[in-house]
């Protein structure tokens, strides 16, 4: 579906599609067996404007808007998730909390060289005893003169070993409200006291870099705070609600890769001396791949032009990720089992899918938090 896209969304879409097929393809297999980090992609994704969608040309970005975003999002995912995620984190986690909470010097400092692509961005929020209740962060931020001394430990750090600027948050008022006691710093790669930890081996998105980042007695000077002293998480709230748009495109771009791998087999693969699409089995599972798809579809694209509105997109995003999120579990599952034996050997994307769909269910807020987000929503 084009969704009325203009004729410059229809552009930036066939150029993410074609990158995507031309630079990104060659390389799915090599880069998820040896969990490398694609430097030479992500460098080229920057020089096409993909690493600063969402920001002004003023900051080295593109100038384009959330459906934009998604558009590209979804054309990676379908190729390759891992890219897909890492280009999505860049933009609406690390680059957004800048963008959004940074004053004037900070843009300039920071976000310039993120939405160019000369530097790759990490937000890291997750500890090992804070994921759901983010609030509950250990992590603590001690103020001395000029600044702050950080401590502490953050896991499943998108771009944790790889990226250059990283967003933090910290405990900077122990004695203070619940959900007012945060504080968002902007650290820099190399900085004293400041390193990354255990990369981790993951089931699926093997490509992407996901690792810890630790703080040992790293001093972080005043002009690192991101907005207000105390408000480091309720700034996290409103910028989850961008990535979730952002995940949901990554859940779509992972069903249609799912989809578009089993229907390609179904139609090629004899059994019974016909093809396997003509049974009523495998053609109901596509059936009901390529409707769920659909609707996923059309709750990304309401999300995003409703992020593009200035409206409040709470409500919208958790049920676009929630959906998405699930519909890329259900296709990547259909899409292995369509495939039978098959399905299990790495010649063929369909096993790759299936190990990379299940983070669009449980990053940046599980499918439960979802739900909670919604309900919410619908009895305030």
């Amino acid at each position: 579906m084009d969704f009325s896209l203009t004729s410059e969304q229809i552009a930036i879409r066939d150029a993410a599609r074609d990158f995507a097929q031309g630079e990104v393809d060659p390389i799915v297999d090599e880069i998820d067996e040896a969990q490398r980090f694609p430097h030479e992609v992500m460098k080229k994704a920057g020089e096409l404007g993909f690493l600063g969608i969402i920001f002004p040309e003023e900051y080295g970005g593109a100038g384009l808007g959330y459906v934009d975003y998604a558009l590209v999002i979804t054309e990676l995912s379908k190729i390759d998730p891992s890219v897909g995620i890492s280009v999505a984190a860049h933009n609406s986690l690390c680059s957004n909390h800048i963008y959004k909470f940074g004053n004037e010097e900070q843009r300039q400092r920071w976000l310039t060289p993120l939405a160019s692509g000369e530097k790759i961005g990490a937000w890291s929020l997750t500890e090992p005893g804070a994921g759901s209740d983010a609030a509950g962060t250990r992590s603590w931020a001690e103020k001395v003169d000029g600044g702050w001394i950080l401590n502490g430990a953050k896991t499943f750090t998108t771009h944790g070993s790889v990226g250059d600027t990283c967003v933090v948050f910290a405990v900077s008022d122990p004695d203070g409200r619940r959900h007012h006691n945060i504080s968002a710093f902007v650290l820099d790669r190399g900085m004293d006291g400041f390193r990354a930890g255990k990369k981790e081996n993951k089931l699926g998105i093997r490509a992407s870099d996901t690792a810890e980042v630790i703080m040992e007695n790293c001093f972080v000077s005043d002009d690192r705070v991101l907005g207000q002293p105390g408000e480091g998480f309720i700034q996290a709230l409103q910028i989850l609600d961008g990535g979730r748009i952002s995940i949901a495109a990554l859940g779509l771009g992972t069903a249609m890769g799912a989809y578009d791998t089993a229907l390609a087999y179904s139609k090629e693969r004899q059994q019974f001396g016909k093809r396997i699409a003509d049974f009523q089995a495998i053609a109901f599972a596509l059936a009901e791949m390529a409707t769920r798809i659909a609707a996923s579809e059309a709750l990304l694209m309401a999300a995003a032009v409703e992020m593009d509105r200035g409206g409040s997109v709470s409500r919208l995003a958790a049920e676009a990720k929630l959906h998405t999120g699930e519909t890329a579990v259900f296709c990547a599952e259909r899409g292995v089992q369509i495939h039978g034996g098959y399905g299990l050997i790495k010649d063929y994307r369909a096993e790759k899918y299936f190990r990379d769909a299940k983070i669009c269910t449980i990053g940046e807020g599980t499918s439960e938090i979802q739900r909670m987000v919604i309900a919410r929503s619908l009895l305030k």
